[in-house]
Formats: C-alpha cells, sequence, structure tokens
C-alpha cells in the first residue's frame, strides 16, 4: 500500500508558540500513523503573499488588461507558474489531507496564508465552473482549519460580542476549501491559549491528539450540493424552485450560507453532527 502523505500549510513566526506546539503533535501522530507529512512553514520559507504578474513567466494574454485569474490559469495549463506557486502545487497534488495552522487574525487568516490560498489554488488547477464544491477538483482530499484564538469561546457565540463563529468560519471553510472541492473536516479551535493555564494548555494539546487517532474517519461538514441548484447561467445559479418550496417546511436553513431567512442550522460549520433542513 502507498505511504499517504499529508500537507500542513503553518503560518506562525515563534518556534515557541502554540500553534508550534499544535503543529509538532500532528506530525508525530500523524507519522505515528505511517502517513508523510510535508510542513509548509510559510513565514520560514519568506513565501510571497502578493499575488502579483511576477507569479506568470513569459508573455501575458491580455497585457492591456491584467487579469489574475485569467491570467494565471493560461500560465497552469502551459507550465508558467513562478516555481513557488509549482512546488506547492506539487504538495497539494500529493497530500490526501492538508491541515492549516494558524492564530485567527481579524476573524480570518494571516495574510501570509491568504496569499498562499490566493496564490496556489489558481483556476484550473484547484476549480473551474464545471469543478467546484462538491464536484470539485479535490474531491478526494480532505482539509481542514486548525487554529487558536485570543478571544474566549463564549466571545464567540450566537450571544457573544463576536458574533457566532460558525459565520465567521463560512467564507473559508465553503467559500475556499469546498468550493475547490475538498471534504472539509470540522476545524480544531483552541480558545484563547495565550489566557489558559498551562494545564489547560497541555489538555488542548491531548485533546488534539487523541482527535488524530481518528481524524481521517470522521465525517465531514455538511454543505449544500451542486445538484440543488440551477447551474447555468440562465438559472443564475439559483436553488431549484422545487427545493426552495421543500425547504418551506424546514426549521432551519440548509447551511449557514443558504439560510433562507430562517435560523442557521446548529453548529453547521463546526461539528459533523449538526444537523441542518436537508442531508
Amino acid at each position: 500500500m502507498a505511504q499517504k502523505t499529508a500537507l500542513i500549510v503553518y503560518a506562525h513566526q515563534s518556534a515557541g508558540s502554540f500553534n508550534a506546539a499544535v503543529r509538532d503533535v500532528a506530525m508525530q501522530e500523524l507519522v505515528e500513523q505511517g502517513y508523510k507529512v510535508i510542513v509548509s512553514d510559510l513565514y520560514a520559507m519568506k513565501f510571497k503573499a502578493n499575488a502579483t504578474q511576477d507569479d506568470i513567466i513569459g508573455d501575458l494574454k491580455n497585457p492591456e488588461l491584467f487579469q489574475y485569474g485569467e491570467e494565471t490559469m493560461h500560465a497552469w495549463l502551459e507550465d508558467r507558474l513562478s516555481d513557488d506557486i509549482k512546488a506547492e502545487q506539487h504538495k497539494v497534488k500529493e497530500a490526501e489531507l492538508i491541515i492549516f495552522q494558524f492564530p485567527l487574525y481579524w476573524f480570518s487568516v494571516p495574510a501570509i496564508m491568504k496569499g498562499w490560498m490566493d496564490r496556489v489554488l489558481t483556476q484550473g488547477f484547484a476549480f473551474s465552473l464545471q469543478k467546484m464544491y462538491n464536484n470539485g477538483v479535490f474531491k478526494d482530499k480532505k482539509a481542514m482549519l486548525s487554529f487558536t484564538t485570543g478571544a474566549t469561546q463564549t466571545m464567540f457565540q450566537p450571544d457573544g460580542i463576536n458574533g457566532d463563529i460558525n459565520i465567521t468560519l463560512w467564507p473559508l471553510q465553503n467559500g475556499t476549501l469546498h468550493f475547490c472541492g475538498f471534504q472539509v473536516l470540522a476545524p480544531q479551535i483552541f480558545w484563547s491559549p495565550v489566557h489558559s493555564t498551562p494545564a489547560v494548555r497541555t489538555a488542548m494539546l491531548d485533546g488534539w491528539r487523541a482527535r488524530l487517532k481518528g481524524l481521517l474517519a470522521e465525517r465531514p461538514l455538511t454543505f449544500a450540493p451542486c445538484e440543488l441548484f440551477d447551474l447555468s447561467f440562465q438559472g443564475k445559479f439559483l436553488l431549484r424552485p422545487k427545493v426552495k418550496e421543500e425547504q418551506e417546511s424546514q426549521p432551519y436553513g440548509l447551511t449557514t450560507g443558504h439560510h433562507l431567512g430562517k435560523p442557521l442550522p446548529p453548529d453547521n460549520q463546526v461539528s459533523a453532527q449538526a444537523s441542518g433542513g436537508r442531508k
């Protein structure tokens, strides 16, 4: 049996950080399970965050009106992307599992990790209008977010001052990972380790280690499948009328994003066990 590969895309500047400890636990546990583990340490690599025309080798298709997405798609097809992008795309192609490890910055990933997503997940390589969401390019791969927060868990409750963590996670988990086809595993959230005691931080790491032992057997998060939508410009990529009619009797919306004016499905973006209006 071929050895499986896991990629950890890591964004923290300190080797003494809690994020580094979380990364190390994942590396140790996955290696013990027989995985080949690759780490892209973005700060150590000095990975370029800006998506610019320097990412393309050779002439542009339309130099009068530079469009990054179109130009990188053509560059990918013609093997003209910059070497750093090609190296990361090779890692993604090789990996069955990708873990994004980072501290939550302004309700999102650090700029260097956003740059990795912008530059590495190019059109053609990671998605197309024909290959997206549950029909996406990476539908046979799993991905997940693992991150620390400065805020406490109560601050990210629906009645907390920061609002519902499910809404915070929707753009990353649905709009990036699931859009590219990944089976998205529930996020691993380490709530406010900087304000926690050493004993609590140790318990967090122990919980992560225990989860990793069964991680690949977990059921992914639930998203609305493409089959529920009219995937044409005439249909405007909207829910099919019959689906909307069926949903009228449901207590919750389909997903965090497709709420249809109803209450959000509880914990739709943080638990694979969460129920929605449709399975």
